[in-house]
């Protein structure tokens, strides 16, 4: 079944909280913000 069951939630928001985390740590370890470092994904 697809749809916004309890585990999708769930899932989706642990799965966002990591993403943040991981953005947040590599903005510390590189000095590059977020922003910076979705656009460099772009730029090639």
């Amino acid at each position: 079944m697809w749809g916004f069951t309890h585990f999708a939630e769930t899932l989706n928001g642990r799965l966002a909280m990591l993403g943040f985390l991981l953005g947040w740590v590599t903005e510390i370890i590189s000095g590059e913000g977020m922003l910076s470092q979705i656009l460099s994904i772009f730029s090639y």
